[in-house]
């Protein structure tokens, strides 16, 4: 039944309208998953010398066992983003005399045989083989190689039943989320060191029957994603009637009038739609970017010029990502909303209103970063002046030169479609000029004097947003008909 499940699939992708861009964009995708599994095999065999060379004297195989709940933390968060949810047109299956089972196991199978399964296997197997085989032998060896399978088939399923669950509620992937975040807040302090735990696969190559503990746990998974789907594989709960919902009323936004109704149907927009809601995840992991760039000694140095980047991506990451395809969400219906009676204004008004209230909340948010330094707080706060002034109405102007449509009911995961010249273009003032302000006063060592520099020039770009909104309005009455056409095509 499998075989004939994938025949029927490979004819659909044929007979698609857009099989000539599918098929080109498969291919390329397939020529970055080879370039990345060669890396994945070099670094394998590579992997002792690179453990020596970066900790010499060290047990090579201690700090291997170390990193391995590390990997798969990275890779959990990885398949969040990327790992795409395995799709069958199911309705038609369901009228013939075929086993839900059948189709649900179809499914699985399917989901199973995907890169990010592929890469643990590649980039360990040489190094047990070199270094694990020899000192424990055949049996340990063979329990590490199941227990790290078993890990990878646990964050498969695990991923596709929160991303199926998502669908009617956001809350179970917000949960996930919210646990990868706190993993990586207690490592990252020092309160859980997951290097420590290496020690539990120290036991298992020398107890190879400790490896049935990670077959469970994946058994489990998967049994929980296989119940999931069969106790919701039925016509009535895929119907459009199903679909329907009551629409959820933003009441904080009524006090901001018109410019606030459109923000809030944009927001509902975002939250209905596979890839506004990618876009909206990967502004909450890149809260953490400034994790990467923020040391204590540029912090005790004041060495702000090195973190400004990471600080004006951190609290502007909604702007830069969701702004980018700015008006491109709304290109399905964009031809509908000319023919309303819309004042312009308050379309640009509600855009704004929606970037300064996302700013704001990821500015509360990323508050968290005080533990690190109080100046994290400081550089937070100019920069988010910064993009709630000068990186909105970058990203808005820039907007009135994109007429690439977008489909919203396809993910965010190796998607271009939308991206073109003016995405790249309008990146280059918001990163360059936040640099350009802070330069002199860096040359002259007057760092603080430089951040409130920012800040005032945000501050000064925010209090002028009633001018732009009218001048953005009208270019964008100007050019309408444009935008409208390129959205078509």
């Amino acid at each position: 039944m499998n075989f004939i499940f994938l025949s029927h699939q490979w004819i659909e992708f044929w007979r698609s309208k857009g099989k000539s861009t599918n098929l080109a964009s498969k291919i390329v995708l397939g020529f970055l998953m080879i370039y990345f599994l060669v890396v994945a095999i070099i670094l394998g065999i590579s992997l002792p010398e690179l453990i020596n060379k970066f900790s010499p004297g060290s047990d090579v195989i201690q700090i291997f066992n170390g990193f391995i709940f590390y990997y798969f933390i990275i890779e959990l968060a990885s398949r969040i983003q990327l790992q795409e949810l395995p799709t069958i047109s199911i309705v038609p299956y369901l009228h013939l005399k075929i086993k839900k089972s059948q189709i649900v196991n179809f499914l699985n199978i399917r989901s199973f045989i995907n890169f990010f399964n592929a890469v643990p296997i590649i980039l360990t197997l040489p190094f047990i083989i070199r270094i694990i085989l020899p000192q424990y032998g055949v049996l340990g060896a063979i329990a590490l190689i199941i227990a790290i399978i078993s890990l990878s088939v646990f964050n498969n399923y695990l991923v596709l039943f929160i991303k199926r669950k998502s669908i009617n509620n956001i809350l179970y992937f917000a949960s996930l989320l919210a646990f990868i975040s706190l993993i990586i807040a207690l490592d990252y302090f020092n309160l859980i060191s997951f290097r420590k735990l290496g020690i539990l696969f120290d036991y298992l190559v020398n107890m190879p029957y400790l490896t049935l503990i990670f077959v469970a746990l994946a058994w489990i998974m998967f049994s929980i994603n296989k119940r999931y789907l069969l106790n919701n594989l039925y016509i009535e709960s895929l119907s459009e009637k199903k679909e329907i919902k009551k629409s959820a009323n933003y009441s904080f936004l009524d006090r901001f009038g018109k410019a606030g109704l459109l923000a809030a149907l944009e927001l509902k927009l975002i939250l209905r739609h596979k890839r506004s809601k990618s876009a909206i995840t990967m502004s909450a992991f890149f809260l953490f970017y400034g994790l990467i760039f923020y040391k204590h000694e540029y912090l005790e140095a004041d060495k702000f010029i090195t973190m400004i980047f990471s600080a004006v991506f951190v609290t502007g990451i909604s702007i830069l990502i969701y702004g980018q395809f700015m008006f491109a969400w709304q290109s399905s219906h964009f031809d509908g909303l000319l023919s309303l009676k819309m004042n312009f204004e308050d379309f640009i008004k509600g855009k704004y209103l929606l970037f300064n209230l996302s700013s704001t909340l990821i500015f509360a948010i990323s508050t968290f970063y005080a533990f690190i330094s109080w100046k994290l707080i400081l550089l937070h706060f100019v920069t988010y002046l910064f993009n709630i002034g000068v990186s909105s109405t970058t990203v808005l102007y820039f907007a009135l030169y994109n007429y690439k449509k977008l489909d919203l009911e396809k993910g965010a995961s190796f998607n271009y479609q939308g991206v073109g010249a003016t995405q790249y273009i309008l990146m280059i003032p918001i990163i360059v000029l936040p640099y350009l302000i802070y330069w002199p006063f860096n040359a002259a060592n007057m760092p603080y004097a430089g951040l409130i520099t920012i800040g005032l020039i945000g501050l000064i770009a925010f209090s002028l947003q009633p001018l732009f909104v009218k001048y953005i309005s009208k270019k964008l009455e100007t050019k309408k008909y444009k935008i409208a056409q390129g959205f078509r095509e």
